[in-house]
C-alpha cells in the first residue's frame, strides 16, 4: 500500500511562478511520509513524483542520445521480407521473442542477410508495442561513445552512461565482434554483458564472425543453452540483390563493394 505524502513546508509568501510549482512537493522536491511516530519511515523523506518524473525524462534522453532508434525507425517486422531464402525461421523467431523479450536472442549471419533488420524490429516493437525503453547500438560506436566520457568537454559522466547501457529495458548490441580488441574495450564490453548476464535482462546480439573469435568470457555467456537462443541466417546479401557485377566498370565495382 502507498504511503501518503505531506509536502515539505514552503515559503507563504506568492511568487509570480507559483502557478508553476508542483502541487505535491510545492517545488521543494521531496515530500516525507505520512507515518506514525516511533515507526521506521516517520519523517523519512522521499523524492515527489514530480521529481522521479523528471528523472525518468532525463533516463530517456541519455537513452535517445546513445542508442540509433532514429535512425532504425522504418526498419520493422512489417517492413522485413522473410520470403527471401533462408530469412524464415530468424524471422519467426525474432517475431516471437519480441512478444516476450525475457531472455537472450543471438543472431548470426554474414553481411546483408537480415540479422540486423531483425534485431531493430524487435526494438522498435518494444518501444512501440510494449513501453519499454531499448538501448540499439552498434557496438564499435557504442565503446566509442563511452570512451568520449573521458574528454574534458562530456556532458555526462561515464558512471551514467555506462549504467544507462547496461541497465536499458532491452539492450541490442549489434556487430559484436567487429569492434577494436583493445585491453579496455574487452574489459568494458565484458562488464556490460556479465551485466546482463547476471541480471537476466533481455539482450539481442548480432554478429557475422565465428564464435571462436569472441571472447572467451563472453562467448560462454552469449551462448548459454539455458539463457540463450541461437539463430543462424543463411541468406545472401540484401544490400546487392539484384546487382551484376559483371557489368560494372573495375572502379564502380570497387565503390559498390565499400
Amino acid at each position: 500500500m502507498d504511503l501518503p505524502e505531506k509536502p515539505l513546508g514552503t515559503s507563504t509568501a506568492s511568487t509570480s511562478d507559483e502557478s508553476d510549482l508542483c502541487p505535491i512537493c510545492k517545488g521543494a522536491g521531496y515530500v516525507r511520509i505520512d507515518a506514525a511516530v516511533g515507526t521506521p519511515n516517520f519523517s523519512r523523506l522521499i523524492q515527489c513524483t514530480c521529481k522521479r518524473e523528471e528523472r525518468w525524462q532525463r533516463s530517456m534522453e541519455q537513452i535517445n542520445d546513445m542508442s540509433n532508434m532514429t535512425l532504425i525507425r522504418d526498419w520493422t517486422f512489417d517492413t522485413f521480407d522473410a520470403s527471401i531464402h533462408g530469412t524464415r525461421e530468424a524471422y519467426e523467431v525474432a517475431r516471437a521473442y519480441a512478444d516476450d523479450p525475457y531472455q537472450w536472442l543471438i543472431l548470426i549471419g554474414d553481411y546483408g542477410c537480415g540479422k540486423t533488420h531483425l534485431a531493430a524490429s524487435i526494438a522498435n516493437h518494444a518501444l512501440s508495442n510494449l513501453n519499454m525503453r531499448p538501448v540499439f547500438a552498434v557496438v564499435p560506436d557504442l565503446l566509442d561513445y563511452l570512451r568520449s566520457t573521458f574528454s574534458p568537454a562530456a556532458e555526462m559522466r561515464y558512471e551514467s552512461r555506462f549504467d544507462t547501457i547496461r541497465g536499458a529495458d532491452l539492450l541490442v548490441l549489434d556487430d559484436l565482434g567487429t569492434e577494436n580488441t583493445t585491453p579496455w574495450a574487452k574489459e568494458k564490453l565484458f562488464q556490460i554483458i556479465n551485466y546482463r548476464y547476471m541480471e537476466r535482462l533481455p539482450t539481442v546480439v548480432t554478429t557475422n564472425v565465428e564464435p571462436d573469435r569472441i571472447d572467451g568470457r563472453i562467448r560462454s555467456r552469449l551462448f548459454d543453452i539455458g539463457l540463450s537462443t541461437s539463430v543462424f541466417i543463411d541468406a545472401g546479401d540484401f544490400r546487392t540483390r539484384g546487382v551484376d557485377y559483371r557489368r560494372m566498370s573495375p572502379g564502380r565495382k570497387k565503390d559498390q563493394r565499400r
